[in-house]
């Protein structure tokens, strides 16, 4: 038999031999390294980080006057230098992408510290006691401004950083009640620049805590009635004009039908507050607040205007100048038939100050004929130029007359040239009657006169 033929076996692969190590199999069945079911350590913990922070935050607790001669320079800058570092870790965790927010501790420090630096008891006032007879605005500081501010800037900075970075949950966590009356006290602040981050910060609270909101228009509106009713009649309203700012962003969204809760806000505490001597310094929001309720609900313009003339001042032109604007931003967003119904006792009011004696209250309330919106509600029916114009011809013709401001009888005598375009036959019968008026007048004053002075006769015949 023949020897039998073995094939050969093939060559082995040129390609690189299959590792059977350990670690070869690991990354076979993982590739980052990893068996399967197992997760990557989490990254090193950061309590050490957390622990600093919250010494540092710990060792700001302390209150500097900037008044006594104990406190040392270099323990105020040392101060300061800590509440910085303090804010740059606030605003780099905020900051970070992803987001990390602040741990649980370090939040309850924060807010403690934000508490001890801010809330005080307010010194007493630095402006003077108002003058008697109104304001006396050259003898006022422009502003009193708080000395302890160099801290006081950086921590309200830090407020503003956590509310901003924390969300909802968080603050609803850590901000309570007290807290939120504590910063709604510091609006008495008579620093301008302290009250307007306040301003800020509450505003921002009040966007995250919705389930805060009311409490915090009430809380809002009984620091308000304080200004309207309780405050002393020299007393400088500080924070008034924030409390309207933020007050005219949250009206800015109320939606229409407004709630009777609304209403009520602004009869009750906004209209009130048009009757203080200190209304020039808040008059701008309060006005804004007001114009916003009648832009959602046009049917209150009615109360709104009859607030206004009840709290009309007598002496103080000031405010007479600031209530003839405010009616006429009112006016301009009505339509004719709410004009008609208003037109009445509001241009018998404006009429009268055309006849002030006061310079500016009579050029304001002439310039009221040059806004394009009321000249043509007024024009938009015959009948109510008729009811309106009588008022307006007898304090333009005495202005003309009598008034002893020549810039006022030149502004009078534009006014009754534009009246006489408008309704030149009305103009003519109301400056007719007015004249007829003046004559009856003019005449019982002379018989007045006539008669005083024989009485005056008869008195000097009986004494001789």
């Amino acid at each position: 038999m023949g020897a039998e033929v073995v094939a050969p076996r093939p060559p082995p692969s040129a390609g690189k031999r299959r590792s059977t190590t350990l670690r070869f199999l690991f990354e076979l069945e993982k590739p980052d390294g990893l068996l399967p079911g197992t997760a990557k350590l989490p990254p090193p913990s950061p309590e050490p980080e957390a622990d600093s922070l919250i010494d540092k935050i710990a060792s700001c607790h302390r209150v500097f006057s900037f008044a006594g001669a104990s406190e040392s320079e270099e323990e105020r800058d040392a101060k300061r230098e800590r509440l910085v570092e303090v804010l740059g870790a606030v605003r780099s965790a905020g900051s970070s992408k992803p987001q990390r927010p602040l741990d649980h501790r370090v939040m309850v420090a924060l807010l403690k510290m934000v508490a001890a630096n801010l809330f005080r008891a307010m010194p007493p006032s630095a402006y003077p006691p108002l003058p008697p007879d109104g304001v006396d605005d050259d003898a006022a500081p422009l502003a009193a401004l708080a000395p302890a501010w160099p801290h006081l800037q950086v921590v309200y900075d830090i407020l503003l950083s956590v509310v901003t970075s924390a969300d909802a949950k968080t603050l609803r966590n850590h901000v309570d009640r007290a807290f939120l009356t504590g910063l709604l006290a510091l609006f008495a602040s008579e620093d301008p620049r302290e009250r307007d981050r306040l301003k800020t910060a509450y505003h921002q609270l009040y966007a995250k805590l919705t389930c805060e909101r009311a409490s915090m228009r009430r809380a809002m509106a009984a620091a308000l009635l304080r200004f309207a009713y309780e405050a002393p009649a020299g007393e400088r309203p500080c924070g008034a004009a924030e409390l309207l700012e933020i007050c005219g962003s949250i009206i800015n969204g109320f939606a229409v039908p407004l709630k009777e809760e609304h209403r009520a806000f602004l009869a009750r505490v906004l209209m009130p507050l048009h009757r203080t001597r200190w209304a020039h310094t808040y008059h701008r929001q309060l006005a804004y607040c007001v114009l916003q309720f009648v832009r959602k609900e046009p049917g209150l313009a009615g109360g709104v205007v009859t607030g206004i003339l009840r709290h009309w001042p007598v002496t103080n032109c000031q405010k007479e100048v600031l209530l003839i604007e405010e009616l006429e931003e009112i006016l301009e967003v009505l339509e004719p038939k709410q004009f008609e119904k208003l037109a009445v006792p509001v241009c018998a009011r404006i009429a009268r100050c055309v006849s002030s004696c006061s310079s500016q209250v009579a050029e304001r309330a002439l310039y009221v004929w040059n806004n394009e919106r009321f000249l043509e509600l007024a024009t938009a029916s015959p009948g109510v130029m008729e009811k309106i114009l009588r008022a307006f011809v007898a304090s333009v013709e005495d202005n003309l007359e009598r008034h002893w401001s020549k810039c006022v009888q030149q502004v009078t005598a534009s006014v009754k040239a534009l009246l006489e375009q408008v309704a030149p036959d009305l103009y003519a019968r109301c400056a007719k009657e007015f004249a007829a008026r003046r004559d009856e007048a003019d005449a019982a004053a002379a018989v007045r006169d006539a008669r005083w002075r024989k009485l005056e006769a008869a008195a000097a015949a009986a004494a001789k």
